[in-house]
């Protein structure tokens, strides 16, 4: 693996928790602040940079790969929101073969085109699908191409489900040179409790919740306008939290190997919660009776 150049950083998350939208704003947000960044988004629906770049067509790596030509940076890039540079790894014909191979193929093509060394980035995101299926997208954390991973998640179960599995893939590579996770960012929370539960699935696993992202019509707004939070609403207070958490991404070492729950450590602690929930009366906030 040749010298990384910036840092480089895997967002995972379970399909639909929003990762794509948290990475994108952290994105903006790093650009907006001056860095020079680039999102590769590694899910084979090839949407991660969509409001980065307005929608904007965008040819994915594996497409371009197909066509049987030689491809150029040019032909597989674009430069979006304060210059960020997005690419889209793409994924297979549908109903055929590996989703994760895009992430292989990108990751050497752009070796091959020697990217960084070029665009001399100061931070690299890879916007990663968080339900692993198979091996392809433990890539980016195993192969020593990042150094360090984040995991969007709210409260609900199938999410922390799936965060409790990508903490087994990393406790799994770090020690060999994967990459170490950065913590935990809870997003679409709605309810008075899904911040206690997030946070005590965090302290149960020796990892850490690094920002919080509520529920709300501005992210949706800014989506239908094809934008980021940070370029469609500067002044929203949900533009001042995403901007908040890329700084502490940014400057963060604070980097551990997780300690993932097992089967069945992780089933009885749901239930527990479960129990928990059950009796409080809507609106009310776990965290304030100290569960």
């Amino acid at each position: 693996m040749a010298e990384r150049i910036g840092k480089h950083i895997a967002i995972y998350g379970k399909g639909g928790i929003g990762k794509s939208t948290t990475t994108s704003n952290i994105s903006a947000a790093l650009a907006e602040a001056g860095y020079k960044v680039i999102q590769i988004g590694c899910d084979p629906k090839s949407d991660s940079t969509n409001t980065l770049r307005g929608n904007t067509y965008l040819p994915t790596v594996l497409d371009s790969l197909r066509e049987g030509n030689r491809v150029h940076l040019d032909d597989i890039s674009i430069r979006g929101f304060k210059g960020v540079l997005c690419i889209e790894s793409g994924g297979p014909v549908p109903g055929v073969g590996c989703a994760g191979r895009g992430i292989n193929a990108a990751v050497n093509l752009l070796q091959e085109l020697r990217l960084f060394e070029e665009f001399k980035p100061d931070y690299v995101l890879y916007d990663v699908l968080g339900d692993v299926v198979c091996g392809g997208f433990a890539v980016p954390i195993r192969d020593g191409i990042t150094d360090r991973a984040y995991v969007v998640s709210s409260s609900d179960f199938m999410a922390i489900y799936a965060a409790n599995n990508l903490f087994k893939a990393i406790s799994k590579y770090a020690p060999s040179g994967g990459a170490k996770l950065g913590g935990v960012i809870g997003n679409g929370l709605s309810t008075g409790y899904s911040q206690a539960i997030l946070d005590d699935f965090t302290k149960r696993t020796d990892t850490k919740t690094v920002g919080y992202i509520p529920r709300s019509l501005v992210v949706s707004q800014s989506e239908l306008y094809g934008k980021t939070v940070i370029e469609a609403n500067p002044d929203s207070e949900h533009a001042k939290l995403y901007r908040k958490l890329a700084r502490d991404i940014a400057e963060s070492e604070d980097l551990v190997i997780p300690k993932p729950l097992g089967s069945a450590e992780l089933r009885d602690w749901a239930r527990e919660w479960g129990d928990r929930i059950y009796s409080l009366e809507s609106g009310f906030v776990g965290a304030q009776e100290g569960i």
